[in-house]
């Protein structure tokens, strides 16, 4: 897929603040730290698109861009921030849990994972909460370009065998480094696809 347009819509308090739910959509979320807004704007081909911070916790409203101006990039507030109050991130998990409920057009949840780390448990209960609701996502590891390739088949391997102790199939898998712009295409291709199906049979999300 090549870019050809990508510009910021509005940033939302309340997922009923989102825009109309006409457009296929695919949200972008992890942990904080993760290198979200480094890796959406390598996608984008754009240096700041999305904000980035030295400060964990930075995003905290969802964020939509329109991309090809056919469909809706959208930027999650991370989970499990350890420098905010309870009572904020409790705030922020009923933002993130509400919109990927209740938005209709929301058609893959990417779950942002750090490749230097072994499976920690916030991220093994972010994706099995995924599962249990029934929400469709893919894993994107992240900053691959901070390992040697044979660590970073390790990690991902070890996150795939933690995973299916408790799933039969898992979800499609990419590695990624926003520095080295790799893995992006991947993903790109994936909402390329993705789109053409929806649009050779007249998905509708009204």
């Amino acid at each position: 897929m090549v870019i050809k347009t990508a510009e910021f819509v509005k940033s939302s308090a309340k997922w009923q603040e989102c825009p109309e739910p006409v457009l296929p959509e695919y949200a972008f979320i992890g942990r904080s730290n993760v290198g979200k807004s480094s890796l959406i704007n390598a996608m984008m081909n754009h240096k700041d698109l999305a904000k980035t911070s030295g400060t964990p916790g930075k995003t905290q409203l969802i964020n939509h861009f329109l991309i090809n101006e056919a469909w809706y990039l959208t930027d999650l507030p991370g989970y499990g921030y350890a420098r905010v109050s309870k009572s904020l991130r409790k705030d922020f998990e009923k933002l993130i849990t509400n919109y990927i409920l209740n938005r209709k057009n929301l058609v893959n949840l990417f779950v942002l994972v750090d490749a230097r780390h072994t499976p920690q448990a916030i991220d093994i209960e972010f994706i099995e909460w995924c599962g249990e609701n029934g929400i469709p996502f893919s894993i994107v590891f992240t900053k691959a370009d901070k390992l040697k390739p044979n660590v970073i088949i390790t990690n991902v391997e070890n996150y795939k065998t933690e995973l299916l102790k408790t799933w039969e199939d898992l979800p499609e898998v990419y590695v990624t480094s926003a520095e080295k712009k790799t893995g992006g295409d991947e993903i790109l291709k994936f909402i390329a696809t993705t789109n053409d199906f929806l649009k050779q049979n007249a998905v509708s999300f009204d």
